[in-house]
């Protein structure tokens, strides 16, 4: 019987670095692979979208960068987890991995929210969009 993977949406913010964290500690106790995403979009202006003057290679590959970062930060340097780079709205990137998963974690805000909110837009989709559970993690205020 093959057991579904716990996945994590990161985004190298430091709530996705504490997501990373938690996922990884609940897929080693219940004995499921642990799956890292990180979801990229090009922006679009007034219905132009400038994917043709961009190197997607360079992009997937800074990205990747970026997700190999949070887990080195989150678990370690040797730490072996399976990173995939998805094109397209993070918020439905996650939703399409719910489907093969038996848990999604995220962190309540990414590098794009605004102070004060409680869930950021991809947590917010996530708990109301998602196939299979999911765990949000608060935000944790830094420490001045």
């Amino acid at each position: 019987m093959d057991v579904k993977p716990v996945i994590v949406g990161v985004d190298g913010s430091q709530d996705s670095v504490r997501a990373m964290k938690w996922a990884a500690e609940y897929a080693k106790h219940i004995s499921a692979p642990l799956q890292v995403v990180i979801a990229w979009e090009v922006s679009t202006l007034y219905g132009e979208t400038f994917s043709d003057n961009w190197d997607h290679t360079a992009v997937e590959k800074k990205h990747r960068e970026v997700a190999e970062g949070v887990v080195s930060e989150a678990l370690g340097d040797g730490a072996q987890v399976d990173v995939r780079v998805e094109h397209g709205n993070a918020s439905e990137v996650m939703v399409r991995a719910s489907h093969d998963a038996q848990l999604i974690v995220v962190g309540s805000r990414g590098h794009g929210g605004f102070t004060g909110m409680l869930l950021g837009s991809v947590s917010q989709h996530l708990v109301t969009h998602a196939r299979c559970a999911v765990t949000v993690l608060p935000h944790e205020k830094s420490k001045k």
